[in-house]
C-alpha cells in the first residue's frame, strides 16, 4: 500500500503551488485536489503556453496522470465546464466526487451582497461565492454533486430553499432563480459532468491499495486556513495538510512526504493583517518584478518580505518535510533583502504567531542582495549571497529547502 505525497501552501496563497504540482505530477499517477473552489488559481507555464487552472488538478497537464476532485472542494459547474474546454479526452482521466458541494450563481450573489453590506469592514473575498457555498454545507442546506444527476429533484429543493429564506434574500437584494431557467441550467451541467461523477473516496482507497503514486494538492495557503489563519480574513475551507484527510476520505497514515510551498518573499490578496508588508517603493518593485496580480481576480497583490515567524508556524502545523522556495529570481537586483525574524507584540518581542496578528510589528534582519539567479538550474549556479540567504531561511524555519524555482519555466527548477 502506497502513501500519498502532499503539497501545501505555507503563506497567504499564491505561492506558486501550480508549478511544483506540475513538476511533481510528471512522476505521479494521480493528482488529487482536496479543498477550495474556483477562487484558487494556479498559473503554469510550459514553453510558450500559459495555463490558468482554478478547479482542475494540475496533473491534467501530464497526459499520463489522472485527476481527482475530492469532496472537500466546492465546485461551480459553470466554471468547471469552462475550464474543461481547454483540454481534450478527459474521460477516464478526471473524476469528481459525488459528495463535493455544488456552488451555483446565487452563492456569488450572496457573497457580493454580504461584502457590500460590510462596507469598510469587508473581508476582501473574491466574490465567487465560496464562503456561502461552504456556509450552506455546514448549515446542512447545501447540495452535493451527486444530486446533479437528478436535476428535477435538485431544482425543487433549491426553489424551496429560496421560498423559506425569501425575507433574508429580499433584504440582501438577492433574486431567486426562475424555476424553468434553473432546471435548464442544471440539466446542461448534468449532460457534461455526469460521466465524471463518482465515489472518489472508494477510488482513493483503491488506488492507494494498488500502490499507485498519488499527489495531493490544496488551494490557498496556511495563513488563510479557517482555523489556523488570520481569522476572519481567511478562506472558508481547511487549507492545511490535515484537510486532505477530510477532503478526500483518507486517514493521516495515508499521507507520506509533505512539501510546503513558499515564495522567497511574501504576498497577500484582500484585507487582513500582513506584518511584513512593504509600503515603500521596494514593495512596488516586488509586485512589478513578480507580476503579482491575482490569477483568479487580476487584483494587485500586497507585497512584502519573507516572514520566518509565520513560516515556522506553517511548517509545524502542516508537518512539512521540505520547502519549495519559489520566485527567488524576483529578488534579483535588490541591494538588501529583509526577513521578518520576530514580532513586537504588546511591547515584547515574540517568536510565535499570536491569536491576532493585527497589532504585531515585524522585526527584520537584513541580508545582502545579489545580481542574478534567474534561470539557474543547480544550487552551485547561484550567487554566494543567494546561497547564504537560502541557508539562513532553512535555519530560521527549521526544515530543508529542497526545491528552488528561479523562473516560471518548468525546467528552471533546482532540486537539492
Amino acid at each position: 500500500m502506497s502513501k500519498a505525497d502532499l503539497i501545501v501552501g505555507l503563506q497567504w496563497g499564491d505561492e506558486g503551488k501550480g508549478k511544483i504540482v506540475d513538476h511533481m505530477a510528471q512522476t505521479h499517477d494521480y493528482v488529487c485536489r482536496f479543498a477550495g473552489g474556483h477562487n484558487a488559481g494556479h498559473t503554469i507555464v510550459i514553453g510558450e503556453k500559459k495555463y490558468a487552472l482554478h478547479l482542475i488538478p494540475s496533473g491534467v497537464l501530464n497526459p499520463e496522470a489522472k485527476n481527482i476532485v475530492g469532496n472537500g472542494v466546492v465546485l461551480s459547474p459553470k466554471d468547471f465546464i469552462k475550464e474543461m474546454s481547454q483540454f481534450e479526452n478527459l474521460e477516464g482521466r478526471l473524476f469528481l466526487s459525488d459528495k463535493a458541494h455544488i456552488l451555483l450563481p446565487y452563492h456569488a450573489q450572496i457573497d457580493q451582497a454580504r461584502e457590500r453590506l460590510k462596507g469598510d469592514k469587508a473581508i476582501g473575498t473574491t466574490g465567487k461565492g465560496i464562503g456561502p457555498a461552504y456556509g450552506d454545507k455546514v448549515a446542512r442546506v447545501g447540495h452535493r454533486l451527486g444530486e446533479l444527476l437528478h436535476p428535477e429533484k435538485l431544482t425543487a429543493k433549491i426553489m424551496e430553499f429560496f421560498a423559506i429564506n425569501k425575507p433574508v434574500f429580499d433584504a440582501m437584494g438577492v433574486e431567486a432563480p426562475v424555476e424553468s431557467e434553473l432546471l435548464a441550467e442544471l440539466q446542461s451541467y448534468k449532460e457534461v459532468l455526469s460521466p465524471f461523477i463518482c465515489d472518489t473516496t472508494q477510488l482513493m482507497w483503491d488506488i492507494l491499495d494498488a500502490d499507485k503514486k498519488v499527489l495531493l494538492e490544496g488551494a490557498q495557503g496556511t495563513m488563510l486556513d479557517i482555523d489556523h489563519g488570520t481569522y476572519p480574513y481567511v478562506t472558508s475551507s481547511t487549507t492545511v495538510s490535515a484537510g486532505a484527510c477530510s477532503g478526500l476520505g483518507i486517514n493521516p497514515k495515508d499521507i507520506g512526504k509533505v512539501t510546503g510551498i513558499a515564495k522567497a518573499y511574501c504576498t497577500r490578496v484582500g484585507n487582513g493583517p500582513f506584518p511584513s508588508e512593504d509600503f515603500s517603493p521596494e514593495g512596488d518593485r516586488l509586485r512589478e518584478n513578480g507580476h503579482e496580480f491575482g490569477t483568479t481576480t487580476g487584483r494587485p497583490r500586497r507585497c512584502g518580505w519573507f516572514d520566518a515567524v509565520a513560516m515556522r508556524h506553517a511548517v509545524r502545523v502542516n508537518g512539512v518535510d521540505q520547502v519549495a522556495l519559489m520566485k527567488l529570481d524576483v529578488l534579483d537586483g535588490f541591494d538588501e533583502i529583509k526577513v521578518c525574524v520576530a514580532y513586537e507584540f504588546e511591547g515584547k518581542e515574540i517568536d510565535y504567531v499570536p491569536y491576532d496578528l493585527e497589532d504585531v510589528k515585524a522585526i527584520y534582519k537584513t541580508f545582502p542582495g545579489w545580481e542574478k539567479t534567474e534561470g539557474a538550474r543547480s544550487f552551485d549556479e547561484l550567487p554566494e549571497t543567494a546561497k547564504s540567504y537560502i541557508e539562513a531561511l532553512e535555519a530560521m524555519i527549521g526544515t530543508k529547502i529542497g526545491i528552488i524555482s528561479t523562473s516560471p519555466e518548468r525546467e528552471d527548477t533546482i532540486v537539492r
